[in-house]
């Protein structure tokens, strides 16, 4: 038995799948989402989100949003979602330093909040790159 997974973001439908397991931070902690799992509704918070499929990992950053669990169908509402493999490095240390620089320059166009969640952004995304990209050359 699989999962029907779909993540949606403002943007786009990043996936819509079958897998066999997801991994997900969520305000009350990580939590794994198994076929069979009980119906759940919950708010999910910055971090790194795993799928496993066929024996395979597939990490995600992910900000903010929502799950939804019913009968074997897991909807995600995220507000931002990005798999390993589309994270840029070294155009994401770009958007950071641009960002910490208006920041400091006190860019008020762009807004302190605004700035606040890019970087944020920026930081987790090179996190899970770094982690993963780095640990998919010495394997």
């Amino acid at each position: 038995m699989k999962l029907i997974l779909e993540v949606i973001t403002p943007i786009k439908v990043i996936l819509k799948e079958e897998v066999d397991e997801i991994t997900i931070p969520t305000v009350n902690g990580e939590i794994s989402i198994l076929p069979g799992h009980i119906d759940l509704f919950t708010k999910i918070t910055r971090g790194e989100m795993i799928i496993r499929r066929n024996n395979k990992i597939e990490p995600f950053a992910i900000m903010g949003g929502f799950l939804e669990v019913t009968k074997n169908h897991v909807n995600i509402l995220a507000d931002y979602a990005a798999h390993v493999n589309d994270i840029e490095i070294a155009r994401v240390e770009q958007a950071k330093e641009r960002a910490e620089k208006a920041m400091k320059e006190k860019d008020k166009e762009l807004g302190y909040e605004q700035l606040q969640d890019d970087i944020r952004r920026a930081a987790l995304q090179l996190k899970i790159a770094k982690k993963h990209k780095s640990h998919s050359r010495t394997s």
